[in-house]
Protein backbone atom coordinates (compact mmCIF):
# COMPACT_ATOMS: atom_id res chain seq x y z
CA UNK A 1 0.00 0.00 0.00
CA UNK A 2 1.37 3.72 -1.05
CA UNK A 3 1.99 5.82 1.33
CA UNK A 4 -1.54 8.30 -0.06
CA UNK A 5 -3.60 5.01 -0.10
CA UNK A 6 -2.35 4.52 3.82
CA UNK A 7 -3.02 7.99 4.87
CA UNK A 8 -6.57 8.35 2.86
CA UNK A 9 -7.25 4.89 4.58
CA UNK A 10 -6.33 6.53 8.08
CA UNK A 11 -8.59 9.74 7.25
CA UNK A 12 -11.51 7.54 6.70
CA UNK A 13 -11.40 5.20 9.69
CA UNK A 14 -11.86 8.48 11.48
CA UNK A 15 -14.27 10.09 9.65
CA UNK A 16 -17.20 11.92 12.10
CA UNK A 17 -20.88 10.09 11.74
CA UNK A 18 -23.20 12.23 10.16
CA UNK A 19 -25.43 14.58 11.41
CA UNK A 20 -28.92 15.02 10.89
CA UNK A 21 -29.66 18.53 9.35
CA UNK A 22 -30.73 21.22 11.55
CA UNK A 23 -34.48 22.03 11.08
CA UNK A 24 -35.85 25.40 9.33
CA UNK A 25 -37.99 27.55 11.24
CA UNK A 26 -41.93 27.49 10.44
CA UNK A 27 -42.84 30.59 8.07
CA UNK A 28 -44.03 33.80 9.40
CA UNK A 29 -47.67 34.08 9.02
CA UNK A 30 -49.21 35.39 5.81
CA UNK A 31 -50.79 38.15 8.17
CA UNK A 32 -47.01 39.71 8.55
CA UNK A 33 -46.83 40.35 4.60
CA UNK A 34 -47.28 44.70 5.93
CA UNK A 35 -44.12 44.45 7.74
CA UNK A 36 -42.11 42.62 5.60
CA UNK A 37 -42.33 45.15 3.32
CA UNK A 38 -41.25 48.00 6.02
CA UNK A 39 -38.86 46.35 6.95
CA UNK A 40 -37.84 45.52 3.46
CA UNK A 41 -37.57 49.31 2.53
CA UNK A 42 -35.93 50.13 5.77
CA UNK A 43 -32.93 47.74 5.12
CA UNK A 44 -32.47 48.80 1.31
CA UNK A 45 -32.62 52.87 2.19
CA UNK A 46 -29.69 51.89 4.69
CA UNK A 47 -28.09 51.08 1.23
CA UNK A 48 -28.94 54.07 -0.51
CA UNK A 49 -31.58 52.43 -2.43
CA UNK A 50 -34.02 54.63 -4.13
CA UNK A 51 -37.60 53.48 -4.31
CA UNK A 52 -40.21 54.71 -7.27
CA UNK A 53 -43.30 54.29 -7.26
CA UNK A 54 -44.96 51.86 -10.39
CA UNK A 55 -46.88 55.22 -12.06
CA UNK A 56 -43.81 57.18 -11.81
CA UNK A 57 -40.82 54.60 -13.02
CA UNK A 58 -41.57 55.55 -16.46
CA UNK A 59 -41.14 59.81 -15.82
CA UNK A 60 -38.18 58.21 -13.37
CA UNK A 61 -35.99 56.65 -16.13
CA UNK A 62 -36.85 59.52 -18.99
CA UNK A 63 -35.71 62.09 -16.56
CA UNK A 64 -32.42 60.55 -15.85
CA UNK A 65 -30.88 61.03 -19.25
CA UNK A 66 -29.31 57.31 -19.60
CA UNK A 67 -27.52 56.67 -23.36
CA UNK A 68 -27.85 52.82 -23.21
CA UNK A 69 -30.99 51.39 -21.84
CA UNK A 70 -30.98 47.36 -21.65
CA UNK A 71 -34.86 46.07 -20.32
CA UNK A 72 -35.76 42.50 -20.06
CA UNK A 73 -39.20 44.12 -18.33
CA UNK A 74 -42.08 44.48 -21.40
CA UNK A 75 -43.73 47.62 -20.05
CA UNK A 76 -40.17 49.58 -20.18
CA UNK A 77 -38.48 49.57 -23.38
CA UNK A 78 -35.04 49.88 -23.73
CA UNK A 79 -32.83 50.50 -26.71
CA UNK A 80 -30.38 47.48 -26.90
CA UNK A 81 -32.21 44.21 -27.63
CA UNK A 82 -30.63 41.70 -25.39
CA UNK A 83 -31.54 38.79 -27.99
CA UNK A 84 -28.59 40.82 -30.10
CA UNK A 85 -26.21 40.46 -27.94
CA UNK A 86 -23.83 37.38 -28.83
CA UNK A 87 -20.61 38.08 -26.46
CA UNK A 88 -21.30 39.78 -22.52
CA UNK A 89 -18.41 41.96 -23.34
CA UNK A 90 -21.12 43.75 -25.84
CA UNK A 91 -23.08 45.03 -22.30
CA UNK A 92 -20.18 46.90 -20.97
CA UNK A 93 -21.82 50.35 -22.15
CA UNK A 94 -25.08 49.38 -21.11
CA UNK A 95 -25.85 52.55 -18.40
CA UNK A 96 -28.94 50.97 -17.22
CA UNK A 97 -30.30 47.67 -16.86
CA UNK A 98 -34.13 46.84 -16.23
CA UNK A 99 -34.88 43.67 -14.88
CA UNK A 100 -37.37 41.75 -12.81
CA UNK A 101 -36.52 39.91 -9.69
CA UNK A 102 -38.00 36.58 -8.65
CA UNK A 103 -38.39 37.15 -4.69
CA UNK A 104 -37.20 39.66 -2.17
CA UNK A 105 -36.48 38.98 1.75
CA UNK A 106 -37.28 41.33 4.48
CA UNK A 107 -34.60 40.47 6.73
CA UNK A 108 -32.06 41.77 4.56
CA UNK A 109 -33.38 43.73 1.31
CA UNK A 110 -32.14 40.92 -1.34
CA UNK A 111 -33.76 40.52 -4.12
CA UNK A 112 -33.06 37.38 -6.70
CA UNK A 113 -32.49 37.74 -10.06
CA UNK A 114 -31.86 34.82 -12.29
CA UNK A 115 -30.70 34.12 -15.54
CA UNK A 116 -33.83 34.43 -16.75
CA UNK A 117 -34.40 37.81 -16.13
CA UNK A 118 -30.73 39.06 -16.56
CA UNK A 119 -30.48 37.23 -19.85
CA UNK A 120 -26.83 37.46 -19.82
CA UNK A 121 -25.06 36.92 -16.41
CA UNK A 122 -23.01 39.91 -16.77
CA UNK A 123 -25.72 42.37 -16.96
CA UNK A 124 -26.53 43.19 -13.23
CA UNK A 125 -22.96 43.30 -12.45
CA UNK A 126 -21.78 45.20 -15.67
CA UNK A 127 -24.45 47.91 -15.47
CA UNK A 128 -24.26 51.10 -13.87
CA UNK A 129 -27.13 51.43 -12.79
CA UNK A 130 -29.90 48.84 -12.11
CA UNK A 131 -34.06 49.13 -11.57
CA UNK A 132 -35.52 45.72 -10.19
CA UNK A 133 -39.00 45.92 -10.17
CA UNK A 134 -40.67 43.22 -7.58
CA UNK A 135 -44.35 42.02 -7.04
CA UNK A 136 -45.41 42.37 -3.63
CA UNK A 137 -46.47 39.19 -3.75
CA UNK A 138 -42.72 37.70 -4.00
CA UNK A 139 -41.72 39.72 -0.81
CA UNK A 140 -41.08 36.87 1.88
CA UNK A 141 -39.58 37.40 5.24
CA UNK A 142 -36.47 35.65 5.38
CA UNK A 143 -33.90 33.74 3.54
CA UNK A 144 -35.39 30.43 4.52
CA UNK A 145 -38.40 31.12 3.08
CA UNK A 146 -36.61 33.10 -0.43
CA UNK A 147 -34.40 29.22 -0.32
CA UNK A 148 -38.05 27.40 -0.82
CA UNK A 149 -39.14 29.77 -3.49
CA UNK A 150 -36.30 29.53 -5.31
CA UNK A 151 -35.83 26.94 -8.25
CA UNK A 152 -32.30 27.04 -9.45
CA UNK A 153 -33.25 23.81 -11.67
CA UNK A 154 -36.15 25.82 -13.58
CA UNK A 155 -33.98 29.47 -14.06
CA UNK A 156 -30.09 28.46 -13.96
CA UNK A 157 -27.25 30.99 -12.82
CA UNK A 158 -29.23 33.43 -10.11
CA UNK A 159 -27.67 35.90 -7.77
CA UNK A 160 -29.25 38.25 -4.60
CA UNK A 161 -28.54 41.55 -5.05
CA UNK A 162 -29.00 44.08 -1.79
CA UNK A 163 -28.43 47.22 -3.06
CA UNK A 164 -25.53 49.46 -4.74
CA UNK A 165 -22.18 47.90 -5.16
CA UNK A 166 -19.57 49.73 -2.77
CA UNK A 167 -16.27 48.93 -1.11
CA UNK A 168 -13.99 50.18 1.48
CA UNK A 169 -11.19 47.75 1.06
CA UNK A 170 -8.84 49.77 -1.84
CA UNK A 171 -7.09 51.69 1.21
CA UNK A 172 -10.05 52.21 3.06
CA UNK A 173 -11.78 54.26 0.77
CA UNK A 174 -15.15 54.11 -0.06
CA UNK A 175 -15.46 52.69 -3.44
CA UNK A 176 -19.18 53.23 -4.87
CA UNK A 177 -19.56 50.89 -8.30
CA UNK A 178 -16.58 48.69 -7.94
CA UNK A 179 -18.00 45.52 -8.41
CA UNK A 180 -21.56 46.53 -9.68
CA UNK A 181 -23.88 49.06 -10.61
CA UNK A 182 -23.65 52.35 -8.74
CA UNK A 183 -27.09 52.80 -7.96
CA UNK A 184 -30.25 50.53 -7.50
CA UNK A 185 -33.65 51.61 -7.76
CA UNK A 186 -36.53 49.04 -6.40
CA UNK A 187 -40.34 49.56 -7.92
CA UNK A 188 -42.57 47.34 -6.20
CA UNK A 189 -45.84 46.58 -7.73
CA UNK A 190 -48.99 45.34 -7.46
Amino acid sequence: MSSKAAILADIRKNKPEDRPLPSLPPDPSESATDDWEVAFREVLAASKTTFVAPSELADYIRGAGYDTIASNVPEFDGNLDLGTIADPLQLAGVDLAILPARVGVAENGAMWVSETEAVHRILPFITQHLILLLDRQDLVGTMHEAYRKIRVNDTGFGVFIAGPSKTADIEQSLVIGAHGPRSLVVCLRD
